[in-house]
């Protein structure tokens, strides 16, 4: 028997051309495109906070009173001394408010106040003119001749006369209590290099004349009545 012939093999589909590599280019730039909005997304939820701050911050700012230039205690102050300044609110703060400036001026400072800083209601004496309407008289006081860095403006203090050179001290305890003066501070200047500073002192008119000769001779110590609560 004659084996039959074998059928030719078909060409199976595709055979011959070459496999055409799988490529992931397209989702790659769906994805970059993603990310691109998620940053976008978030740089404008950063932008929306940083916004939202600095407008919180701005409504937190007051206006308050600041020192425009050097005032010296016992100074009257003027429209050129103060300038009006905004500043964070903060409860650990007491400026005198912005709006109250046309009053605090011509009231006399009880301290010397220095150019930027701001202006607080301690820093000024009780109403304006403070010795105005007395005789007033400057004391040049030496270290241990008032208290050491407490006299401010409107304190009462007691100007005593102290013994002239060469008494002696049975003299001085045989002739009573010390002659003194009542004054108020006006005003205390800087201490000097030596510690000397000069006290301002409003006295009624009486007793000027005498504050000022025994001021000259050197001759006069202060003492500070207690102040008030």
């Amino acid at each position: 028997m004659e084996t039959p012939a074998s059928a030719p093999s078909l060409p199976r589909p595709g055979a011959g051309r070459p496999d055409m590599p799988i490529t992931t280019a397209p989702p790659v730039k769906r994805e970059r495109r993603w990310s691109v909005v998620a940053l976008c997304i978030v740089l404008a939820v950063l932008a929306g906070l940083g916004a939202a701050a600095a407008v919180s911050s701005a409504s937190d700012r007051t206006k308050v009173l600041a020192v425009a230039r050097d005032v010296p205690a016992g100074q009257a102050l003027t429209e050129a001394d103060l300038t009006v300044a905004e500043v964070s609110a903060d409860a650990a703060l007491s400026p005198v408010p912005g709006s109250q400036k046309s009053r605090i001026v011509g009231k006399r400072t009880a301290v010397d106040l220095r150019k930027g800083g701001l202006l607080t209601t301690s820093q000024l004496t009780a109403g304006s003119g403070l010795g105005d309407d007395r005789q007033q008289v400057g004391v040049q006081v030496k270290r241990g001749q008032a208290p050491d860095g407490t006299l401010m403006a409107g304190d009462k203090v007691l100007a005593v006369l102290t013994p002239a050179a060469g008494d002696s001290g049975s003299s001085s305890k045989t002739s009573g209590p010390p002659s003194t003066i009542s004054a108020s501070v006006v005003s205390v200047s800087r201490p000097d290099a030596t510690g000397t500073v000069v006290v301002n002192l409003a006295v009624e008119s009486t007793d000027g004349p005498t504050l000022a000769t025994r001021a000259a001779a050197g001759r006069i110590a202060l003492v500070r009545e207690p102040r008030s609560s």
